[in-house]
């Protein structure tokens, strides 16, 4: 799991380190940098995973820059627990602001302070996993060459923590955004979740054990008679997501229809996504950034997903952040799992636990924060 977050020069967050849990649920106002973290882990999982370059527009634009400081180099570290293991990754980015260019100045990745791999100015040196001395070479900056390390015999502490990198899923649900046919199987969401049905494919492909369970929560949640979800050739390589639904009387012929993934409300389509980034990552190792996931839906719906998150956080699903303004959220998780966010006078985020003391009249935290108690 990742324990914590250090980032330096990138918008409002300035020598910003962030403590994780196995569940956390990021707290504070608008504008204090909840969003950007979760933009910062999307970029990083894009950059592992060898899809972007820092060059790409969306990934570490110029325009990131902390408009109050004048150096022009961004960075990033995260920690990374991997069993009784601490893998420290490094990434530094470098800005020409005129012409708007960036690449990498430095990246590395150590296992408890020792290296396992470093570029410098794109001079890559890699080591063994008994940190011995590899071979060195040139490679572009523009892009992570650590994502380029071609897994061997030697580097399995590298590879590891590339594949748990590649699972880290980051999004901020927008169902008028999702596309109900897909052309092909995707294993990275898109920030907003608009690929999901290319998600989806890839996990149905992947793992179509998972999907029993996952059809019969949905029966439950959903409700109205549902009866399945599936994928249905549309084109020679084109699938569209559809639901089925029974009947007025129960039967699977009278009545009974189906509703392609675009005809379902945004609440329906946003619990479908919900429901399936828990059920359909179980037990392979994902690490869920869910930025607002309560947007669309109804209060009666999202107490019964907080409680199968919080079941299954730790375990079959290893970690989940999510970042909340919802009272539901805060109330139900703030008090344990909360991190708040706050941004000083000269503009620097800072991060705490929330405390509800005795002190408090007996106020909520979501209503201690409301009225800027907390």
């Amino acid at each position: 799991m990742i324990r914590r977050l250090y980032v330096n020069n990138y918008k409002c967050l300035v020598n910003f380190e962030l403590q994780l849990r196995e569940l956390s649920l990021l707290l504070g106002p608008s504008g204090v940098g909840k969003t950007a973290v979760f933009d910062i882990m999307f970029a990083l999982r894009r950059l592992l995973s060898g899809d972007a370059r820092v060059t790409d527009a969306d990934v570490f634009p110029a325009r990131t820059l902390t408009r109050w400081q004048d150096h022009n180099v961004q960075v990033f570290e995260i920690e990374v627990h991997l069993g009784s293991e601490q893998l420290t990754y490094r990434l530094e980015v470098e800005h020409e602001r005129a012409s708007r260019r960036a690449r990498i100045s430095h990246e590395k990745l150590a296992a408890c302070g020792s290296p396992l791999f470093e570029s410098v100015q794109g001079l890559v040196h890699l080591y063994r996993d008994d940190h011995s001395a590899g071979p060195r070479y040139q490679t572009d900056w523009s892009e992570s060459s650590l994502a380029r390390v071609a897994p061997t015999g030697h580097n399995t502490r590298l590879t590891a923590f590339l594949d748990y990198m590649r699972k880290v899923l980051v999004c901020g649900l927008s169902p008028p955004a999702f596309v109900t046919e897909s052309d092909t199987e995707s294993p990275l969401l898109a920030r907003d979740a608009s690929n999901f049905t290319d998600w989806f494919r890839h996990a149905l492909q992947e793992h179509p054990d998972l999907f029993p369970a996952f059809t019969n929560t949905l029966k439950q949640v959903i409700g109205a008679g549902m009866q399945g979800i599936r994928l249905e050739k549309v084109g020679s390589e084109a699938r569209a997501l559809m639901i089925a639904f029974a009947g007025h009387d129960g039967s699977d012929s009278r009545g009974s229809h189906e509703l392609r993934f675009g005809e379902m409300s945004d609440g329906q389509r946003a619990l479908i996504a919900l429901y399936g980034l828990i059920h359909l990552t179980r037990d392979q190792g994902y690490t869920l950034f869910l930025d607002e996931p309560d947007n669309y839906v109804a209060l009666p719906e999202l107490q019964p997903w907080l409680m199968r998150l919080e079941d299954v956080c730790g375990e079959v699903v290893p970690q989940a952040v999510i970042a909340s303004h919802h009272p539901e959220l805060i109330d139900y998780l703030g008090s344990e799992n909360g991190v708040l966010l706050r941004r000083e006078v000269p503009g620097v985020v800072t991060t705490r636990r929330p405390e509800v003391g005795a002190g408090d009249a007996g106020l909520k935290l979501s209503e201690l924060i409301a009225r800027g108690w907390e």
